[in-house]
C-alpha cells in the first residue's frame, strides 16, 4: 500500500476554497486535497483520516486559524500547517510561529507561491528520522539537550504519539496522550522501541518542565529500570499474546490487529511494517472504541445479552469486531478487500479462542 500525501485547505469563504482547490488540482499526482469551511469542519476531517499539511485561513468564525492551529498541534503533531492571511502583522506572524506555524502566506498571493509552500510541506521534511531501537532514547535526548538545540523531537509506539520540545538544550514541555511534563517524559522513557523523527526548529506553545535535564534523565531512566524489572518478572501472558497477533499478522490481507481489554484500553497489537506511514493506529483505535460502546448500548436497548462479532466492509478495506467468550475483551481486525470475508472469520475466530486460553 502506497503511503498518499493528503492536504486540508481550511476557509470560510465558499468560493474562495473552491477557486484555490480548482486551481491546486494541477499537482493532484503529489497529494489528495480535502476542504473545510470551518475550523470544526477541520478537526472533523483529521479525526477521520492522517494528513500531512494543513492550509487554513486565520479569520473564521466560531473557531480562528491560529486556535485550529493550537488544536493540531495539541492532537496531531506530526501535521504542519500554513497560515493565510489578509490581515497580517508582525505581531500575528509571532503568535502563528510559536504555535507551531509551519509557514505563513499574506493575501492576496499568487497561487503558484502557494503551490510551492504546499508541495515543500509534503515533500520535504525537517530534521531526520529512524527508529529507537536505533538508538537509545535517553542519547537523543541528549544529543539536544548538550548541542542546545531548538527541536521537537516526536516518538511513535503503537497506538501512542509523543512529543518532546527543546529550547536552546533546555527540555521545555512533553506530551503523550492526556499526560504532560514531567509525567510525560518519565513515561516515555519506560518505552522499548519505536520510531523517532526531529522536527528542528520548533518551540513549545507552552512550558511545563522547568527542572535541568540531567535530572530528569536520571529519575526517568531509574523508573523505567524498576518498570522493566516489574515487567520481566511478571506476566508471560503479554508476551505470548504478541507472539499469537504476530503470527495471525502474517496472513495476507490482514494489516492490523488490536485486542482491546475490560478497560477499554488495548492489551497488545500487531501492525505490518508496510503500513506504518499509511496507518496511524492511534486514530484507528479511538472510533474502535466508540463503535465497541455504541454496539453494546444498541444490544441492551434491544434487549440482547451483546453480540459475538461484527464486519464491516467500505472500500478501502473491512474489519471484524469480535467479543471474546468468558470476558468483556474485544478482537479487532483491519484487513484489506483482498482477503476472503470468510475466511477471515473462520481464523478470526480460532485465533479469539486462543487469546482467551492466553488470558486465562
Amino acid at each position: 500500500m502506497v503511503s498518499t500525501k493528503r492536504v486540508l485547505l481550511v476557509d470560510d469563504e465558499e468560493d474562495l476554497t473552491w477557486s484555490i482547490s480548482k486551481h491546486l488540482q494541477k499537482d493532484r499526482a503529489s497529494y489528495e486535497l480535502y476542504t473545510a469551511n470551518s475550523g470544526r469542519a477541520a478537526l472533523d476531517i483529521l479525526n477521520q483520516v492522517p494528513v500531512d499539511l494543513v492550509v487554513s485561513d486565520i479569520r473564521m468564525p466560531e473557531m480562528s486559524g491560529l486556535d485550529l492551529l493550537l488544536k493540531i498541534r495539541e492532537n496531531f503533531p506530526s501535521t504542519r500547517v500554513i497560515i493565510m492571511t489578509a490581515y497580517g502583522s508582525s505581531e500575528i506572524q509571532k503568535e502563528a510561529n510559536e504555535r507551531g506555524c509551519f509557514k505563513y502566506i499574506e493575501k492576496p498571493f499568487e497561487i503558484t507561491e502557494l503551490r510551492k509552500l504546499i508541495l515543500k510541506g509534503v515533500q520535504d521534511k525537517k530534521g531526520f528520522e529512524g527508529r529507537v531501537s536505533d538508538f537509545q532514547l535517553a542519547d537523543l535526548i541528549q544529543m539536544n539537550c548538550l548541542g542546545r538545540l531548538t527541536n521537537c523531537l516526536h516518538i511513535k509506539k503503537d497506538f501512542q504519539d509523543a512529543s518532546i520540545f527543546f529550547d536552546d538544550g533546555n527540555i521545555t514541555h512533553c506530551q503523550v496522550g492526556d499526560l504532560q511534563g514531567e509525567a510525560a517524559l518519565y513515561e516515555i522513557l519506560s518505552w522499548e522501541g519505536g520510531t523517532f523523527s526531529v522536527e528542528k526548529g520548533r518551540k513549545a506553545a507552552h512550558e511545563t518542565i522547568i527542572k535541568g535535564w540531567q535530572g530528569l534523565l536520571i529519575e526517568g531512566m531509574r523508573r523505567a529500570d524498576e518498570k522493566r524489572k516489574h515487567e520481566e518478572g511478571g506476566d508471560e501472558r503479554i508476551k505470548r499474546l504478541k507472539k499469537l497477533l504476530a503470527d495471525f499478522g502474517k496472513k495476507k490481507g490482514i494489516v492490523l490487529i488490536v485486542v482491546i481489554g475490560d478497560d477499554d484500553k488495548p492489551i497488545a497489537s500487531f501492525l505490518k511494517k508496510e503500513f506504518e506511514n499509511s496507518q496511524n493506529t492511534q486514530r484507528i483505535a479511538k472510533p474502535l472504541l466508540n463503535l465497541i460502546e455504541a454496539t453494546v448500548r444498541m444490544a441492551m436497548n434491544l434487549g440482547m445479552a451483546g453480540f459475538r462479532d461484527m464486519v464491516v466492509e467500505m472500500e478501502g478495506g473491512l474489519f471484524e469486531l469480535v467479543s471474546l467468550p468468558e470476558g468483556e475483551e474485544y478482537f479487532i481486525v483491519l484487513a484489506e478487500t483482498s482477503i476472503s470475508l470468510a475466511l477471515l472469520r473462520m481464523e478470526s475466530k480460532k485465533v479469539a479462542r486462543q487469546i482467551v486460553k492466553i488470558l486465562k
